[in-house]
């Protein structure tokens, strides 16, 4: 069986009052190829190299170990924008009791800033079907291609 990611995107209204609270990852990001999508990622101390297939809301996903020499060798080869963020790690039943999904939200560094997006991934597209967001939350913005990171890594700036 394939490994999949299926996952919902959307804006947020406004940030969580205790969002210091959570835990959160520094990521940093950069694509070598956006269709396909390959991106090479430092997760905090950990790297990765990333293949994910063609979709929206469900698609295949691979992720491989990468070292830190390896990491910053491909990250040189990217196309476009490097992307910065933190990565905050929220529980849905926070705002949705007995729900036992994650929200990762992402709060963009410059030049992105201040974009926010949160993601929530599911276990079936059926679970992602059943799921109502937190009032916090303001558009689904899944089927957007202008807010996946393969698109704001292709970007311009004026």
């Amino acid at each position: 069986m394939k490994p999949m990611e299926i996952e919902r995107k959307y804006t947020i209204k406004k940030l969580p009052a205790n969002l210091d609270s959570y835990p959160f990852h520094i990521i940093e990001q950069g694509y070598l190829n956006t269709n396909p999508v390959v991106r090479v990622r430092r997760q905090d101390e950990d790297y990765y190299m990333t293949y994910k297939g063609s979709g929206m809301m469900a698609r295949e996903e691979y992720n491989l170990p990468l070292t830190k020499e390896a990491y910053e060798h491909l990250i040189t080869k990217a196309d476009g924008n490097i992307i910065t963020k933190k990565r905050y790690l929220i529980p849905v039943h926070e705002f949705i009791p007995g729900s036992t999904l994650t929200i990762e939200l992402d709060v963009f560094a410059p030049p992105f800033a201040p974009l926010v997006i949160a993601e929530v991934e599911f276990t079936s597209t059926e679970e992602s079907d059943a799921f109502q967001a937190p009032d916090w939350f303001l558009e689904d913005v899944t089927y957007s291609h202008e807010y996946h990171n393969s698109y704001l890594s292709e970007k311009t700036f004026s």
